[in-house]
């Protein structure tokens, strides 16, 4: 590891109890900071108004100044009760399609998230993925923390054990068997040896495709927005580069307990954060952007090729009606 990231996850690595929350809420009246919290969702009725209880009970509807001044979950085409959920336990629930609908809508978590920045107002936007069970406040609290109080910080990424539950390690043994940290297979397998490799900056960073993150808008507006799987890897590497190893920081927020993908999607994820990285390498196109996967079938295995994400979407403070809206 380089001397420089071992000196970064000295300076810049904390845990979500560092800073309690009367701490924070200190600190963001002093400031004037506004927060904003964001779920992308796509059928997570499951889960999304257990997250947004949770917002609500401890960071929003409490005596006193909310840590958190605005909580939009976004719908990204649920054929489930996500929507009626999210709203019934107190979110802003907005369409995807709604957002900036002179352009129509590419399929994917990244585009979500870049539409997100249209709708919201806080001067610090913090990412919260849907899925999450038995989900804590401090998934928040944690990761807004430092850019709370610390002017210098930019862009703060939770860290946390990712146990892979019984019902998805296709061994049937039960979690505590297996240890902690048996999720994020993409991560280990992709992510990981991309970094080290290309960005050894970032390699002290324990969840790089973690869907909990907290970034300064201004920022987040510079930075072009990969609209699939690839946003999160790219997000990071662009915010390197353009605000330094320094400015970015990860929180211990203890242990992320979600639904995981089967084998197929990950190597789709896997492709797209490939392609990701790709691009941010050589600012190319890929030969064939696709990737063939097979399923075994009643006459032997099936061929099955999808588009791998190749589109982004621009930084948002180049979109005229987000202009427009900041002018306003």
């Amino acid at each position: 590891m380089l001397e420089e990231v071992e000196r970064w996850l000295a300076a810049r690595s904390w845990s979500a109890a560092d800073r309690p929350l009367d701490q924070l809420l200190s600190a963001k009246r002093a400031a004037g900071t506004t927060v904003s919290v964001v779920l992308p969702a796509l059928n997570e009725e499951a889960t999304v108004g257990a997250i947004v209880e949770v917002i609500r009970r401890d960071l929003m509807d409490g005596p006193g100044t909310p840590l958190v001044d605005e909580l939009v979950v976004i719908d990204s085409g649920s054929t489930d009760r996500t929507a009626e959920v999210a709203a019934k336990a107190g979110a802003r629930v907005v369409h995807r399609d709604e957002i900036l609908p002179r352009l129509p809508a590419l399929p994917g978590k990244g585009e979500v998230l870049w539409r997100s920045l249209l709708v919201t107002g806080g001067d610090v936007v913090c990412f919260v993925d849907a899925d999450l069970r038995d989900f804590s406040s401090s998934f928040v609290s944690g990761i807004v923390g430092p850019l709370l109080t610390d002017p210098e910080v930019r862009f703060v990424k939770a860290m946390y054990d990712r146990p892979l539950g019984p019902e998805f390690d296709g061994l049937g043994a039960p979690a505590a068997a297996k240890g902690h940290g048996q999720g994020g297979r993409v991560t280990e397998l992709v992510a990981r040896p991309l970094l080290n490799l290309h960005w050894p900056q970032l390699a002290g960073f324990v969840q790089p495709l973690g869907g909990e993150y907290a970034v300064r808008r201004d920022l987040l507006e510079r930075l072009p927005f990969p609209v699939g799987y690839g946003v999160e890897l790219g997000l990071l590497v662009d915010a390197l580069h353009t605000v330094g190893l320094d400015a970015l920081g990860q929180v211990d927020v203890g242990v992320r307990l979600h639904r995981h993908q089967d084998g197929q999607a990950l190597g789709r994820m896997a492709a797209a954060i490939y392609r990701t990285a790709l691009l941010r390498l050589s600012r190319g196109h890929l030969v064939r952007p696709e990737l063939t996967q097979f399923e075994r079938g009643p006459d032997g295995f099936v061929p099955h090729t999808y588009a791998v994400d190749t589109e982004e979407r621009p930084p948002m403070r180049d979109v005229e009606e987000y202009a427009r809206r900041r002018v306003a």
